[in-house]
């Protein structure tokens, strides 16, 4: 059997149970991380040096860490032709969005989880939080730019492309209620929070 290691209050741990889910997998998640510490000693520390939160760890004892390399995985292993396109060139947006979640969705809005969600009122750096939550909503323009042009971000078909962007667009939706218009991001979102595993490993689960 599977195991993810990992707090399911993290939104990256949350991604690679989202895949779980997706794929019908048996996996058993083990709490480590945040409140439960342990990443920084044996056993954690021996599989991922960075003491983040997923990783992932098969019964033949293949190690993966970094979250969207676990749903990529997941996805190829698993569900090639489901949650990977077989169509090379969708394969690439899907794998596009997924990149552009780290490189601009992700550190966007991470100050403004932080402040809003993980800083008591009055520790918090609400110039920070302005500023960050304007540069999360040019970003989710750039989303429903993209959501323009197809169903979900890489075609009409859902794909391993919509599992880390759209962890980060149901924060941003969660502390943003009141974000300029994005028809295509809310049509969007309204499909994927209908998804059994996207209800089971985010939906249901608050803001912590």
């Amino acid at each position: 059997m599977l195991k993810m290691w990992g707090r399911l209050s993290s939104g990256n741990v949350q991604k690679a149970m989202w895949a779980v889910g997706e794929l019908g997998l048996e996996c058993e998640r083990i709490d480590v991380g945040g409140q439960f510490g342990k990443t920084k000693e044996p056993p954690y520390s021996d599989m991922n040096p960075n003491a983040l939160v997923p990783t992932l760890e098969e019964e033949d004892g293949f190690i993966l860490w970094e979250s969207n390399s676990i749903v990529r995985y997941l996805a190829r292993k698993h569900g090639a032709g489901v949650l990977e396109p077989h169509d090379p060139k969708v394969r690439a947006l899907a794998s596009q969005w997924m990149d552009w979640q780290l490189s601009v969705l992700g550190p966007a809005i991470t100050p403004l989880f932080w402040g809003l969600v993980r800083t008591p009122p009055e520790k918090r750096d609400y110039n920070a939080i302005d500023t960050a939550r304007t540069k999360t909503t040019e970003a989710m323009k750039i989303l429903d730019w993209g959501l323009a042009k197809h169903a979900f971000v890489a075609s009409d078909i859902f794909s391993m492309g919509d599992i880390p962007v759209g962890v980060m667009a149901f924060r941003y939706l969660k502390l943003v209620p009141e974000h300029p218009p994005m028809p295509n991001v809310v049509r969007w979102f309204d499909e994927i929070a209908k998804r059994p595993a996207f209800h089971m490993y985010i939906g249901s689960l608050p803001l912590t």
